[in-house]
């Protein structure tokens, strides 16, 4: 197996070629904030929080999907990088309607932990409030389109760990939203499997399980992460 060696905020690390710089940041125990990031499914770089600077180069690059390079030197905290990672976050709760002290997740959220984590305690940004469904269709979970912040977690892990392929993305632009099927109502949709992989995956309170209510849902992603190892290498335990 090729090695590659690299610095990540002057510390040496030395990796398989071909891994991700996120990937090389984790073992060198940097912790660079991400909300499209899961464990077991693909990277798509949508949330755009782990950007990074490399030497050499005037673009910041997502490190999820960014493989790493022989001498390449990597800056994950930067005084641009958090300036544009707080204002990540601000844009997402302008845009979506995200009442954190109603929210079957509060206190059990990503974004809520990475607004924490990058200084992010009011928004600059004009509020939107856009005009958001709920669908509480199916008989067993439901999904409130005003939390969701279009990471795909629930695209990924429904596609690639239950292949299903329940979930989607349609629309464009600011219509843009997740849709179940064909657009149609969640519990119409024949080919779920009521596995509930999506709602674990889920950052925030987006999906959940109903008779859930406020601060009581607590999700485990990491379950999505064993499923893939199990299958993958037929490891059942832990």
């Amino acid at each position: 197996m090729a090695v590659v060696t690299l610095k990540i905020d002057d510390i040496d690390v030395a990796i398989a070629s071909g891994s991700s710089i996120l990937t090389a940041s984790k073992e060198a125990g940097v912790k660079i904030p991400t909300l499209c990031h899961l464990e077991g499914v693909s990277d798509v770089g949508a949330c755009r929080l782990c950007l990074v600077q490399i030497k050499g180069s005037d673009k910041l690059v997502p490190s999820c999907i960014t493989e790493v390079r022989e001498g390449m030197e990597v800056f994950t905290q930067t005084d641009i990088l958090k300036e544009y990672r707080k204002m990540t976050v601000e844009l997402l709760f302008a845009e979506g309607n995200h009442i954190c002290a109603t929210c079957v997740a509060n206190n059990n959220c990503q974004l809520q932990d990475t607004a924490v984590e990058v200084g992010m305690d009011h928004s600059r940004f004009n509020y939107r409030f856009p005009d958001r469904d709920v669908d509480l269709s199916h008989p067993m979970f439901g999904i409130d389109h005003n939390r969701c912040i279009l990471c795909t977690r629930c695209v990924r892990v429904c596609s690639e760990i239950e292949g299903a392929h329940v979930w989607n993305v349609g629309f464009r632009g600011a219509a843009a939203k997740i849709i179940s099927g064909l657009n149609q109502p969640w519990g119409d949709v024949s080919a779920c499997t009521s596995c509930g992989k999506c709602v674990e995956a889920c950052p925030t309170g987006t999906i959940f399980h109903k008779g859930v209510t406020t601060a009581e849902m607590h999700k485990h992603p990491d379950n999505i992460d064993f499923l893939h190892t199990a299958r993958e290498k037929h490891q059942w335990t832990r």
